[in-house]
């Protein structure tokens, strides 16, 4: 089984792009092997107030292989609602996009959210990046998540469980090595940003910080869906690594998460 995290549907306000329906992600996990995916709305981001976005993607992913990962914005009073609107989704996670959204990445209303969150069974989903510098359009002006902020994150609630997508092997290990052991193991990472040969970026990492933080995620539409197959393909990986890049510890951290969600009062 793989179960990809990082996937979009809807348009992206700063370049068109192809195939970004819902069934245009089925067939790309069709053609690529993938058997569950985590999607977000591309454009989400970017309104002020996500639920309208929000309510287009529950309606778009009416299959049992599409889970909803929907945006929450800490920056308005609403956000509670679209947390509790999330769980009653049974999202898989939820999006949140400080820098774009205006809101302090470390800062309280970001910290709040991640305890809310924790106390839901909802991982938080942070994008270092949609596009690299050199291709990003002269109004995309937020700028990269600074590793900075998902450290002070992973410490803000001991039930909260991080996933970082589209991050270099620079900014892990600035993440990762700036942690203690307890605060790393509620961070996970996405390969998508991640190099292969020659660099093997992927196959030095999972050395150095451990295969059970990576996740396997394609980052489509934005990049191409064969991608992170063909990184694993390239690495040393025996197969029970690589299959728990691919599900297994996707699988373990929806397992975390139930199990904070249950033991919470609001869970329980």
């Amino acid at each position: 089984m793989t179960v990809d995290v990082a996937t979009f549907i809807g348009p992206y306000p700063f370049r068109a792009l192809e195939r970004t329906s819902a069934a245009d992600l089925l067939a790309s996990m069709d053609r690529v092997g993938v058997d569950e995916a985590w999607v977000g709305h591309l454009a989400a981001f970017l309104h002020r107030d996500p639920a309208p976005t929000n309510e287009g993607l529950y309606e778009a992913l009416d299959h049992t292989r599409l889970r909803c990962v929907p945006t929450v914005d800490p920056g308005i009073p609403e956000w509670h609602r679209d947390l509790e609107r999330a769980r009653h989704e049974n999202a898989a996670a939820i999006r949140v996009y400080p820098l774009h959204q205006g809101v302090p990445p470390d800062g309280s209303a970001m910290s709040e959210l991640v305890i809310g969150a924790g106390t839901h069974g909802l991982p938080v989903v942070l994008t270092v990046r949609f596009e690299d510098v050199r291709q990003r359009h002269p109004l995309d002006t937020a700028g990269d998540l600074p590793a900075a902020a998902v450290r002070h994150l992973a410490r803000v609630d001991d039930t909260t469980r991080l996933i970082v997508t589209h991050a270099s092997r620079e900014y892990i290990e600035e993440v990762h090595f700036g942690l203690t052991p307890e605060e790393a193991s509620r961070v996970y990472y996405d390969i998508s940003w991640l190099w292969g040969p020659p660099a093997d970026d992927l196959d030095v990492l999972c050395k150095t910080v451990g295969v059970s933080r990576f996740l396997y995620g394609s980052g489509f539409p934005l990049r191409i869906a064969e991608a992170p197959g063909a990184r694993l393909d390239l690495t040393d990986l025996d197969a029970s690594e690589r299959s728990a890049i691919e599900s297994g510890n996707a699988q373990e951290l929806v397992r975390a998460c139930d199990d904070a969600r249950s033991t919470s009062p609001e869970g329980m």
